[in-house]
């Protein structure tokens, strides 16, 4: 275990975007013969949640568009309490109304039917849960989860803190929070870099820039990147005049 906490650390030391963080659980959790994951974080801005998962695509698209979030049982749980729990198939359940049901046999229609939940109450920023999920109740499984269940919470306030520090410290523009990776993207943007331009520039894929220029896209509620651009260049204009103003009195 003292190897792969190891391997975490030097991973996460050098996470700076999403894809990165994605890597990071994904390489831990095979180290731990914990394949399956999900870490998802609640802004309290009203914003979209952030999930980093390797659950079906399908799944994870299903989820965020119909906002399963606000009815997800587990997330329940992991909102009522910072304890570590075990859920799914074999373990006493609370009481579900039909939504709440509806998510858990849709989950288990892509293999999701028992999970190990750490919840994060950081008091920083959004609240965030990180999962490791499967499709049965493995033996093997729950001895890890029961050997390691304090190091593996260790491991998920990590992940979040750096999370936090690396893509939450949002910029406000408008007053709507975008993280630090989108603002710069989108700052040159504004300036009429392309996105291949801009990867070569931050030194991370086109893909990875399209995908922070499309959030910050939708938290501005507009239908362009063009639009998005236009507003942060109108804004540190309107910035700008403000700063060299000389005030009265």
């Amino acid at each position: 275990m003292h190897r792969i906490f190891q391997l975490f650390i030097d991973l996460l030391s050098n996470a700076n975007d999403p894809t990165d963080f994605s890597k990071v659980i994904a390489t831990t959790a095979k180290a731990l013969d914990l394949s399956c994951f999900a870490y998802l974080a609640l802004p309290k801005s009203g914003a979209k949640p952030r999930l980093f998962s390797t659950y079906p695509q399908e799944w994870t698209s299903h989820y965020l568009r119909n906002n399963y979030e606000r009815i997800d049982p587990v997330i329940s749980e992991a909102l009522r309490s910072p304890e570590p729990f075990q859920w799914g198939i074999g373990f006493p359940e609370r009481r579900h109304s039909k939504a709440q049901q509806r998510v858990f046999d849709e989950a288990s229609q892509f293999g999701i039917r028992f999970g190990f939940t750490i919840p994060i109450h950081d008091g920083h920023g959004p609240i965030a849960a990180l999962t490791f999920a499967a499709d049965h109740r493995d033996m093997t499984l729950i001895h890890r989860l029961n050997s390691d269940a304090r190091v593996l919470q260790l491991m998920a306030m990590y992940f979040h803190a750096h999370v936090r520090r690396k893509l939450f410290n949002g910029h406000p523009l408008d007053g709507i929070e975008l993280s630090p990776r989108e603002f710069e993207c989108l700052e040159w943007a504004s300036e009429g870099k392309s996105a291949w331009e801009i990867g070569r520039i931050l030194g991370i894929s086109r893909n990875t820039v399209a995908s922070y220029l499309e959030n910050a896209k939708e938290k501005l509620g507009v239908r362009t990147i063009v639009q998005a651009a236009t507003r942060l260049a109108a804004a540190n204009k309107e910035k700008q005049i403000r700063t060299n103003t000389p005030r009265c009195g």
